[in-house]
C-alpha cells in the first residue's frame, strides 16, 4: 500500500511540475530547466514529465484504494505547484510586472 502511496505521490508531483513547461513551450516562451530555456526543450521536458507521470500511476496499482491514492496523487499536485509559486525553478523568483 505504502509503495502505491509514493508512486501516485511522484505521479502528481512530475505531472504538477511538466504543467509550467509545457505551457511555456506551446506558448513559444521561455522557462527554465536543466537542458536550456527555449520554447521547443520546454515542450519535449512537459511531455517526458506527464509520460513518467503516466507510467508511475499506471504502476502504481491506484485501484487497489483509490480514495488513498486521489489523496497522495492531489498532494503531490500541492506540494509541486506551492514550490514553482513559493520558490521558483532553480530559486528565482520572477519580477513582479506591474
Amino acid at each position: 500500500m505504502w509503495q502505491m502511496v509514493a508512486l501516485t505521490f511522484l505521479a502528481g508531483v512530475f505531472a504538477a511540475n511538466a504543467t509550467p513547461h509545457f505551457v511555456k513551450g506551446i506558448t513559444k516562451e521561455h522557462f527554465p530547466t536543466v537542458f536550456g530555456s527555449g520554447p521547443l526543450v520546454n515542450v519535449v521536458v512537459g511531455w517526458t514529465g506527464y509520460v513518467i507521470a503516466g507510467l508511475l500511476f499506471s504502476v502504481s496499482r491506484a485501484g487497489t484504494h483509490p480514495r488513498l491514492a486521489f489523496a497522495a496523487v492531489s498532494f503531490g499536485v500541492l506540494v509541486m505547484a506551492v514550490f514553482h509559486a513559493w520558490v521558483g525553478a532553480f530559486g528565482k523568483r520572477t519580477a513582479v510586472r506591474s
